[in-house]
């Protein structure tokens, strides 16, 4: 996938754009972009279009995934191209003028696809019927699809942040189409699990991320390309510190070496307990061991 977020000079080709800002590249908007990329075949190109993730988080909301993941989630749909601008640069566009400066002078486009909420423009003035109306205007065909549900639940990155928030990852995971997660660098620690021959690797979770229910979780760990069975605490390690920033406190099983400052990928797979306090180091040491059991139960 070409990243074209930087070019100003409109494409060769004619183009099939997926459209939406795509939080969290769930089944959803795969959707969306696998529709593009379908449409994009022979004499067309596949765009996606869409947003930086900060850029368009209002005060306060949370997010899915970080710009990094993103790239990563959508180049993982094979489309030829990708333009991801700030919101800014377009949020005072009327959503006419977006469609004729942006998607049909500098992307080409032939075929719009997105999702039937979407809306485009300054004040969010343009939804789908208006696109399909500028695209027998000017050339283009708007290609709408409608909400995928999964189980009797419609996808969406409200319904699956409040799933990941409640501890119920193994529904996120499933309206995801993949385990939630964190691709971030790990700092140091107090180092307290090497003195319990469980050495663990600590990994400052982003404000701007939705935070998982506080506890630990059975997880996937991703080094070098091999993946290991971890045991993944989320939350403030009450009984050995306080006052301290979330963390993802992770045990990687049969894994020995040093990880501090690489970015490592660790994937949460199921919710085994709370977070708790416990009366000692002992106390919590055993607790440890029987969650070390209990992730690798799954994967025996």
């Amino acid at each position: 996938m070409k990243d074209i977020t930087n070019e100003r000079e409109p494409l060769e080709q004619r183009t099939a754009v997926a459209l939406g800002v795509f939080d969290g590249v769930h089944l959803g908007h795969r959707l969306v972009i696998d529709r593009a990329v379908a449409l994009g075949k022979g004499e067309l190109r596949s765009v996606v279009f869409t947003f930086r993730q900060g850029s368009v988080t209002n005060k306060g909301r949370v997010r899915l995934l970080t710009d990094e993941d993103k790239r990563y989630r959508l180049s993982q749909r094979r489309a030829d191209l990708l333009c991801m601008p700030d919101l800014g640069e377009v949020r005072e566009l009327a959503a006419e003028d977006f469609v004729r400066q942006v998607l049909v002078g500098r992307l080409r486009c032939r075929y719009a696809v997105c999702g039937k909420d979407f809306r485009f423009g300054k004040n969010a003035a343009g939804d789908a019927e208006l696109l399909r109306a500028l695209g027998e205007e000017l050339g283009f065909k708007a290609v709408v699809l409608d909400k995928l549900a999964l189980g009797g639940e419609t996808v969406s990155s409200t319904r699956i942040k409040e799933h990941i928030a409640a501890g119920e990852i193994v529904r996120a995971n499933e309206l995801l189409g993949y385990r939630f997660g964190y691709r971030l660098p790990v700092i140091h620690g107090n180092e307290l699990g090497r003195t319990w021959d469980f050495p663990t690797i600590n990994q400052l979770l982003p404000e701007e991320l939705v935070k998982p229910r506080f506890g630990v979780y059975a997880s996937r760990v991703k080094i070098d390309g091999r993946a290991y069975t971890g045991v993944t605490n989320i939350g403030i390690k009450p009984t050995v510190m306080r006052e301290q920033p979330p963390l993802a406190e992770t045990y990687i099983i049969g894994f020995n070496g040093d990880l501090y400052g690489r970015t490592v990928q660790v994937s949460l797979e199921r919710f085994i307990r709370p977070e708790r306090r416990f009366a000692d180091i002992a106390e919590l040491r055993g607790q440890i061991a029987r969650d070390t059991e209990e992730a690798m139960a799954k994967h025996q």
